[in-house]
């Protein structure tokens, strides 16, 4: 089995596809519906690397990040965004959060994704 990717994406379409690639690429792909969820996840299941929205039920992409970066055992994972989300005060938000890449949607491919995904986890 590959590395772990946590994919944190309510759409369920979207996460489905995004895991489908990942998996087909060779990694292990977990997915979380809401932050919440996630948090509960990154708990037991320590991944490699980890591809989340902003903007989700219960616990916020931002909530998150910061719960992340404020947790010792898992504030080392790499964070990926990718959310509709396209201004330069929310990219500059998540990345004082500590997130290492930002994607918009509707700019970016399930390909070149899963190409960032491979540079950063295989760092």
């Amino acid at each position: 089995m590959g590395k772990k990717i946590l994919v944190i994406e309510d759409d369920r379409f979207l996460s489905s596809l995004m895991k489908a690639r990942l998996e087909k690429e060779g990694f292990t792909a977990i997915q979380a519906f809401d932050g919440e969820e996630a948090l509960n996840l990154l708990k037991q299941d320590k991944p490699d690397l980890i591809v989340m929205d902003l903007i989700m039920p219960k616990v916020s992409g931002f909530e998150l990040l910061e719960s992340i970066s404020l947790d010792p055992q898992i504030s080392r994972i790499p964070v990926m965004i990718l959310s509709n989300l396209g201004q330069d005060s929310d990219i500059d938000k998540v990345k004082r959060l500590g997130a290492v890449e930002y994607f918009v949607k509707v700019k970016t491919s399930i390909d070149d994704l899963v190409t960032h995904v491979k540079e950063i986890a295989n760092k």
